[in-house]
């Protein structure tokens, strides 16, 4: 015997679960898998909660797009909802006039991203809106917010249970095959393994999403990319934030450098720094934070020594090996790998909380030509 489904979403983190509501939505009947015990435990809890602009990404990418949409689709769902966040602004700040020569050419990829409202500030303009940060000059990105992620994830889950969708935890993945008439899963609950038989799945794995489209039988593994885990660490500062807006250094490569940001409470976290590592690991390293105070100290050279304390860490699912450039999103539907009902995303790292909700549009449509 076998249950069989509609659609079965693999990952309960926030794109998962705006996928499965975006689908909820459109009259699919839903079920989401999750290995964990809770909804969003691993990449969408393990960031920076960060709503982003769509700034640095090259013109025409998937991040690109999805960014400026999805974070208009997520203020409004936001404001509708009573989810927590804040559209404080962020300055970029240049720390040489090296630095500061790139500022105009940052705001124009901004441009060509749909992202007009970018302000070029002076040192003393930079001082007005934070008087602590020392720099030559900025960027200011009024339209960067925060955001409460774990309120945003239950807002999502409220949505598609109300829309007669369903999330189960302690659900692992375990294989599958893909068929003529859809595709068949098998799903490990309570140490006893149970047949499912659905008309469409979605990987939504975050970290995993590689290893489950390679148990997919029938799926020409040559469409599967190789994902490498980037580790990020943050520190929360121990007094008063000398700060109101998001600070960020100038992007350094694929990384963007430690910076500061804020969460609901006005707390400053600092991070994350990059740390290539070969498989999930969630251990924090307290001696790393000399190097954030290094780090900090170029933009904020008044902080405390001490001040820092080890907070969490954060793993990345990129698609892209330690030195090459800045991956993009991987969203595989049928036209791209062939195999009826089944899209993968890959890849789904920053800024994949801002554009969860356009992914969903994104998938919604794949499964609907």
């Amino acid at each position: 015997m076998e249950d069989s489904l509609d659609v079965v979403v693999i990952g309960a983190g926030v794109v998962g679960l705006a996928i499965a509501r975006e689908l909820a939505h459109v009259g699919r009947e839903v079920v989401v898998l999750e290995h964990n015990a809770r909804i969003g435990e691993e990449t969408s809890s393990r960031n920076s909660e960060v709503i982003h602009a769509g700034i640095y990404y090259p013109t025409d990418s998937l991040k690109a797009r999805l960014c400026v949409r999805g974070k208009h689709l997520l203020y409004d769902y936001c404001a509708d909802k009573g989810v927590p966040h804040s559209r404080c602004g962020k300055l970029i700040v240049a720390l040489s006039t090296e630095q500061e020569s790139k500022l105009p050419k940052i705001r124009d990829q901004a441009g060509k991203n749909g992202v007009d409202d970018l302000e070029l500030l002076s040192r003393d303009d930079v001082a007005a809106l934070e008087p602590a940060v020392q720099c030559t000059a900025g960027l200011y990105s009024p339209s960067t917010g925060i955001i409460d992620s774990h309120s945003l994830m239950l807002a999502l889950q409220g949505d598609l249970e109300s829309a007669g969708g369903s999330v189960a935890v302690l659900s692992e993945f375990v294989g599958g095959s893909i068929e003529s008439g859809g595709i068949r899963l098998t799903v490990k609950c309570d140490q006893e393994e149970t047949a499912i038989h659905a008309q469409a799945v979605v990987n939504a794995a975050g970290l995993r999403a590689t290893s489950v489209a390679n148990t997919l039988t029938g799926l020409d593994t040559r469409q599967v990319p190789t994902t490498h885990y980037a580790k990020g660490t943050y520190f929360v500062l121990q007094q008063k934030s000398p700060f109101t807006h998001l600070v960020y250094p100038m992007p350094q490569g694929t990384w963007l450098g430690v910076h500061a940001t804020l969460d609901m409470a006005g707390q400053t976290r600092f991070g994350p720094d990059q740390e290539w590592i070969d498989q999930i690991d969630y251990r924090l390293d307290s001696d790393r934070a000399e190097t954030f105070y290094e780090s900090i100290r170029k933009y904020w050279p008044a902080i405390p020594a001490g001040s820092l304390a080890p907070s969490y860490t954060g793993v990345r699912p990129k698609i892209v090996a330690q030195g090459e450039p800045p991956g993009d999103f991987m969203i595989q539907g049928p036209e791209q790998h062939g195999a009826r009902g089944l899209v993968n995303l890959f890849g789904i790292e920053s800024p994949g909380l801002t554009s969860s909700l356009a992914i969903a549009e994104e998938v919604v449509k794949m499964l609907s030509d």
